[in-house]
């Protein structure tokens, strides 16, 4: 998990601290080390026996030498400065295939290659549209994206702008129009006219957001938004040595700049009355209270589970949060063959390889989870890290031409892995959710089968205990691991990155004076970015 376990025996080195971080994420780790580089008293509680939160590297699979980035797994929003501000020794590497989407097309197996070499992508839309128009409207979409990107998300790290003030920022009525004020199906449909293309374009609207191209509430724009301006260009590059180098560069500089962090600390909940603060934490379940002092707390949790440390109700105004997503991991011998003959698999595969995702497709995938059912062909997108970083296999693995696979599966929510144990026999329930989980996992495959040469099981390896090294994670599954509730990734619905009189000057301020949040659920937060952590600490030292 790259982290040293602290013994749970171990006590606070100090009954009181100008700062308590309550989650040892990736944004609690960023918050503590400037905080603690700038000269402040610092102490991160961390439940679980290892530092990182979903950013770790897990050896997944009995036996088997390989570490996965077992949740999160791509990098996209972590801004350079914060890599450099703190020293990190961390790298990414950039995909030089951005994506690949198989489909059937008069009968034949085919597939759109998006990739560096745009005379290829070219050729690619060309033999699946039969002209240029949808390459055109893709570059010049994307061109408009690249150009909000460069404006968008330096202000990102900096004081919240004002809506008005956001808006002069990007200086592009069009591109304002088309990504913050109109629901994005409305500018997917205008421009491009193929199936495939709209539903590519649409699909970094719907990760890990259960929604749909025309939802007035413009979820699906927030989604994108972020998807699209990280560093300044959108790309998702490779962790190289896995999520895990990250998060343990990030608590290695905690620690160096004076930061203590205490694992297997669950915290219970805080007291305040807006100028001290106690922070309430047991060693394990049976275990008696312990308290420990702060001056500020900063909340690596989401906004729900923040209510509920500080005893408040959560707040009506803000829908209960809800994953939509079945993540799985998978370990091979071997990539699989393609049934599209002309693209070579460690192609395919090393960029974002889309199933079951075009327009129609993902319309029909988001109606039939709404209705309450697995979809029917479950929409998801594979990448494989080690074409990029083989540096997270190890030596006879690699040697063996093992590679990882990883998955994420769309419109998959919450509701859909509810225990229905009360409902077996009934039709569309399973009777619980490791029954739904495996049923969730089978049509997953399916889908995923249709688009190979061959079954992706001939494919996987085996553990030290000859069971396949596959594994699928829900919703569920993520809160019960991460603390996450029903499994959001983002804590929350993801916000437009302006603020208003209740956001506050930073976006990360809450109800109670010394209690920040520092997590994904502050207004620009959400992915492995650091930058509510960054910005819980700036508002912090401002004051």
């Amino acid at each position: 998990m790259n982290s040293v376990p602290s013994p749970s025996s171990a006590v606070p080195a100090r009954s009181s601290y100008d700062v308590v971080i309550v989650g040892a994420g990736h944004n609690g780790l960023v918050a503590a080390a400037y905080l603690a580089r700038a000269g402040r008293s610092v102490l991160v509680l961390e439940r679980q026996d290892h530092a990182g939160g979903a950013a770790v590297s897990a050896q997944a699979f009995r036996g088997v030498d390989a570490r996965l980035s077992r949740y999160s797994y791509l990098v996209s929003l972590l801004p350079q400065k914060i890599v450099d501000d703190l020293g990190l020794r961390f790298r990414t590497r950039r995909r030089r295939i951005s994506s690949y989407t198989p489909t059937v097309a008069n009968g034949r197996p085919t597939g759109l290659l998006v990739e560096e070499d745009t005379a290829r992508t070219r050729e690619s839309f060309r033999r699946l549209t039969g002209s240029d128009r949808d390459f055109e409207s893709w570059q010049e979409f994307y061109g408009m994206t690249q150009r909000v990107a460069r404006k968008v998300f330096p202000t990102l790290t900096g004081p919240l702008p004002a809506r008005a003030e956001l808006e002069r920022i990007v200086d592009d009525k069009e591109a304002w129009e088309a990504l913050f004020e109109r629901p994005l199906g409305e500018t997917i449909e205008a421009r491009f006219a193929d199936d495939l293309v709209r539903g590519v374009v649409l699909t970094d609207a719907l990760i890990g957001t259960f929604t749909h191209a025309h939802d007035p509430s413009l979820r699906q724009n927030r989604c994108f938004l972020y998807h699209v301006i990280g560093n300044g260009t959108g790309d998702w590059n490779v962790p190289v040595g896995g999520m895990g180098a990250l998060t343990g560069a990030l608590a290695d500089a905690a620690r160096a700049a004076g930061a203590e962090i205490l694992l297997e600390r669950d915290v219970v909940g805080i007291d305040t009355d807006d100028s001290r603060a106690e922070v309430r934490f047991r060693p394990s379940p049976a275990a008696p209270e312990q308290r420990v002092g702060a001056g500020t707390v900063l909340a690596n949790v989401a906004p729900v589970t923040l209510d509920r440390l500080l005893g408040d109700a959560p707040d009506p105004a803000q829908p209960a949060p809800e994953g939509a997503q079945l993540k799985v991991n998978m370990l091979l011998r071997r990539l699989p063959r393609l049934r599209d003959r002309n693209v070579d698999p460690r192609d395919a595969f090393a960029g974002t390889f889309h199933i079951a995702e075009s327009y129609s497709q993902l319309e029909t995938a988001y109606r039939e989870a709404a209705a309450g059912r697995i979809p029917s062909t479950p929409p998801s997108e594979i990448y494989c890290h080690s074409l990029t970083d083989p540096s997270i296999l190890g030596p006879e693995p690699a040697a063996s031409g093992h590679h990882t696979l990883t998955l994420f599966g769309l419109h998959m929510p919450a509701r859909l892995f509810a225990d229905k144990a009360g409902d077996a026999g009934k039709a569309g329930h399973a009777g619980g959710s490791d029954a739904v989980r495996a049923e969730a996992l089978r049509a997953t495959v399916a889908a995923l089968d249709d688009c190979l040469a061959e079954p992706i099981a001939d494919c996987l390896a085996v553990d030290a205990d000859g069971r396949p090294c596959i594994e699928a994670k829900t919703p569920q599954d993520l809160e019960a691991a991460l603390g996450l509730p029903s499994g959001h990734i983002f804590h929350r619905d993801l916000a437009f990155p302006y603020g208003d009189e209740d956001t506050g000057r930073w976006g990360v301020e809450t109800g109670r004076r010394n209690v920040l949040l520092c997590g994904a659920g502050a207004t620009r937060g959400g992915g492995v970015s650091g930058i509510p952590g960054h910005n819980a600490a700036m508002a912090l030292l401002e004051r």
